[in-house]
């Protein structure tokens, strides 16, 4: 178990606490970070999707049952968190979808990617960007349609999905996976320089990632309902996980997918968590505190859900 902390997890968080303590120190100002955010989320870590999309064998990698049980439980954690949010904490409708939307969006590029290529090498990927190819999407369709019809409620139709919807398909993540599939699809490759390009803008991705993911947590502060945060952070940290767990043993999923569900359904809650919360303009001190705790934690819980897998 300490060799999975040390060899896996630890280089992972280590390389967030640099920039966090490089931003925190004034090295890097929140200005630059934002800047390298920008360059990892809409250039480097797109040319990575693609690329790996890209030739990604996808009657091998699309398992339906793998598929179902990650989003499955992902869709069961956002109808959990939304009800309890309004049920038991009295939270407004908006606030209790964008607590819902917490629960069901789990950081599967920042953390998961570089996380699941360590701990299972980079042969193991391909279930990795089959289900990430579909969350953003998932993710967001559920929560905005969740969100137009309690914003709507008593008025009748659904007034800004269309717009959402556009500005999802601009979005640089989920362009560069819906080339990744085009290119697939009618077995296209690249000319061998820009491709070598590519490779070479990918690299930088995953480290500047995290070091940025460090700079971001900078700016927020543990503040907020704190037993809707426990109870967020219980859910992204715990329940979909184990949920996933029990979907894919049902569903009897190979060894090799099971663990990479079961792993990236453990992550904390992404960035985008927040950014849902910002666009609407609800509970947005619980979605920052609960990214800030859950990516803290997550150290510890990961490493949990590490040793049981094997």
């Amino acid at each position: 178990m300490i060799q999975i902390l040390a060899e896996v997890i630890l280089p992972v968080f280590l390389v967030v606490g640099v920039g966090y303590g490089a931003t925190r120190a004034g090295i890097f100002t929140p200005t630059d970070i934002n800047g390298i955010m920008k360059l990892t989320q809409t250039v480097a870590i797109p040319c990575l999707l693609f690329r790996a999309i890209s030739t990604l064998d996808l009657s091998t990698s699309f398992n339906p049952f793998l598929l179902f049980s990650y989003f499955s439980a992902a869709a069961l954690c956002f109808a959990i968190g939304l009800i309890g949010a309004r049920l038991i904490f009295r939270r407004s409708w908006e606030d209790s979808v964008v607590i819902g939307f917490c629960c069901l969006f789990s950081n599967m590029v920042l953390l998961g990617l570089p996380i699941t290529e360590r701990a299972y090498g980079t042969d193991s990927l391909s279930s990795y960007y089959a289900i990430v190819s579909l969350h953003s999407p998932f993710c967001f369709l559920l929560g905005v349609t969740a969100m137009e019809i309690v914003r709507n409620r008593g008025k009748g139709g659904m007034t800004m999905i269309g717009s959402t919807m556009v500005s999802l398909l601009k979005n640089p993540l989920v362009m560069s996976i819906g080339l990744g599939f085009i290119f697939n699809f009618v077995n296209v490759s690249l000319p061998g320089a820009i491709d070598d390009a590519m490779a070479l803008i990918a690299l930088a991705g995953l480290p500047a990632a995290l070091f940025t993911l460090g700079g971001v947590l900078v700016q927020y502060r543990p503040e907020g309902d704190l037993n809707v945060i426990a109870f967020v952070v219980a859910i992204s940290l715990l329940g979909l996980p184990a949920l996933v767990w029990v979907f894919g043993t049902a569903l009897s999923l190979p060894a090799e997918t099971f663990r990479i569900a079961v792993l990236n359904g453990s992550m904390a809650p992404g960035f985008n968590a927040y950014l849902f919360a910002n666009m609407y303009g609800h509970a947005k001190r619980v979605a920052a505190t609960s990214v800030l705790l859950a990516t803290c934690l997550s150290l510890f819980t990961v490493w949990f859900w590490l040793s049981l897998l094997g």
